[in-house]
Parts: structure tokens; sequence; C-alpha cells
């Protein structure tokens, strides 16, 4: 199997360097300063143990490749980006499998409209891409967990031979799920403090915030009778294999969403983190004050490209509380 990683960034770049240097076939998609980067001197990947650097082959797009028929396809980028990139590589694809390695739990659907053989990944990955050419994966001894399977559920045996491409590097683990989006749904309920740690950092509010959002996102997921694993299931699973360690050099920042507001990207994802559960709420008539106030203050920050970590804690804590004492006041209300 050749990999085709559409999105070079954190989690396309660590995934396909460390299947790169376990001799597998790969190409790295990317495009801009960070393609050129790429193309020029190679992918940098800086783990806790060493910095290499790996001479991926790059394309900026499928006009720039013969694909073939033992093709697989990963897509890695933003979920915000998923559509336009399915819109390129779907009329020249057809017939190749598919890997959505996202957070989110929409990417997958969106897919199911281009390709017919789709495949979720619930990326258990913390890496970092700042700087052209340049991806940090800071955690060992594992690189990352990656549990993989058919969507909307099942196993196959495409799954199966990614999994053991994936599993041959000694820093990459992949179990294969028949209940693939069980995982994903409780990342998602993990990446809903995403928002927070972009908005304000590193904050002694940033825990009971994320609490918040948490539990609003899990009473929603109940609702809609939406199954996910239990944080002791996930925590069972995960072990101390994946965890985060000093890598020289390159001190550690903050999650997917702290680095599109760092790179200044002008979107993030919170309408499709935040934003499903959101939906959700409304789809089944469960009040979101807290994800919906974080959603819309952290798109506020990333059209206006500032800076992560540039709101106040007490500004956001104050805009939440305003939101939630609303949003009782208003089912109060509708009960009179």
């Amino acid at each position: 199997m050749r990999y085709i990683i559409i999105g070079a960034g954190a989690v396309g770049g660590s995934i396909g360097g460390r299947l790169f240097e376990s001799g597998h076939d790969v190409v790295l998609v990317a495009r801009g300063e960070h393609g050129a980067a790429l193309r020029g001197h190679g992918l940098t990947l800086r783990t806790p143990d060493a910095t290499l650097s790996l001479p991926v082959p790059v394309a900026d797009g499928p006009d720039a490749l013969d694909l073939r028929d033992d093709d697989v396809l990963v897509l890695a980028t933003k979920t915000q980006d998923t559509a336009a990139a399915l819109d390129t590589w779907a009329p020249v694809a057809q017939g190749l499998p598919l890997v959505c390695a996202q957070n989110g739990v929409a990417n997958e659907r969106i897919a199911l409209r281009r390709f017919p053989d789709v495949y979720g990944m619930c990326v258990w990955l913390p890496s970092a891409h700042v700087e052209p050419g340049v991806v940090v994966a800071p955690c060992a001894p594992l690189t990352g967990m990656l549990h993989l399977g058919r969507y909307p559920h099942g196993t196959d045996a495409t799954v199966s031979r990614i999994a053991a491409d994936l599993e041959s590097s000694a820093f990459l683990r992949a179990p294969v799920t028949d209940d693939v989006m069980r995982w994903k749904y409780a990342k998602l309920l993990t990446n809903l403090g995403n928002a927070i740690e972009a908005l304000i950092g590193r904050d002694e509010s940033t825990h009971a915030l994320h609490q918040r959002a948490r539990a609003e996102g899990a009473a929603v997921l109940d609702a809609a009778g939406i199954a996910y694993a239990s944080q002791a299931e996930q925590a069972a699973k995960r072990g101390d294999l994946v965890t985060v360690r000093p890598v020289e050099g390159a001190p550690r920042g903050g999650g997917s969403t702290w680095q599109s507001l760092s790179r200044a990207t002008g979107s993030a994802e919170a309408d499709h983190l935040n934003g499903e559960i959101v939906l959700l709420g409304r789809l089944h008539g469960v009040p979101t004050p807290v994800n919906d106030t974080l959603r819309l203050l952290l798109n506020r920050a990333a059209r206006a490209r500032r800076a992560p970590g540039s709101l106040p804690a007490a500004d956001l804590v104050a805009a939440v509380d305003a939101a939630v004492e609303a949003a009782e006041g208003s089912s109060g209300s509708s009960r009179d």
C-alpha cells in the first residue's frame, strides 16, 4: 500500500513520517511554505528521543501524482477544509479507500457522499505544526494510538492491512474496532476544551471550564442516544503509552485549535467540535450555552487572527456564566 497523506500538518506529518521511517511508501500532500520546505529539506520530525530528517516525497495535489490501485488516502486536514479537499480528490480517486484521521465526527459523513469505502480513525496523537517543514511529536513511548474501523461501523480486510502497516512502526498502535465512532465521540468530548486552551491558554480556570463543556456535551450525547467510550475505558486503553515528554528545542505550545490561532490561519474547528454539540443540542432540545459561547468566541478570535491566550480568563468565565444564566432564564420562561 502507498499512503497519500492529504494535509501533512501535525497529525498527517506524524503519521506519514512514522510510516515512511518504518519503510512504507508515503506521499505527503502540502502546499505553500510548508510544501516548499518539505520539498527542499524533507520532513523534520522532532520527538522526545531524536530529531529525524525524512526525505518523504511531496505533492501539491492529485495532478502531481499517478494514482495506483494500492493507494490509501489519509485525510488529515481540519474539518472546515474537508469538503474542499475531497472535492479535489474525489473526481480522480474513486475506488480508493479513504481514512479520516481527524478530530470531530462530521468528516466521515462528508466523505461517504464522495467515496464508497470510508474509515474512521480516532487520533490520540498530541503533536504540533507551527513551523514550515517541521512537526513536533512529543509523546513516548508511542507517538500515537489510532483506533480504526470502517464507517459507519464494522471492519474489513482493508482496515486490518492499514492497521498492520501502522503497527509495523514501533511508535504507533492501531487497534481495529467495529465501533470506531464510539471512540471518536469520546474524543469529541475531550476536544471541547480546545477552544478554552486557545482562547485563554493554560489557566487555573481551564479545568473547571473544560468540565462544564464536557458535562454539557455528555448530556447532549446521552439525549441523542449516541454511544461513547467512557473516560475510564479510554484511560485503561491508553495507559502510559502516549505520554507527553519534553522535546529539545521545541517548547510545548498547545493543541490543534491553539495552533490554528498561533499560525493565524483565519479559521478554526470550533463549528465542528463545540458546534457539533450545539447542533445535536438543538436537534434534541438540550440547551448548550457553554459550548455555543466557546464556539462563538473562538470563531471571532480566529477571524480576527488574535494570538492564542489573548482573552483574559475572567472575561471568558463571565461570558459563559452570562450565557448559562440567559439559557436558564429562557427555559424558566418557556415553562411558565
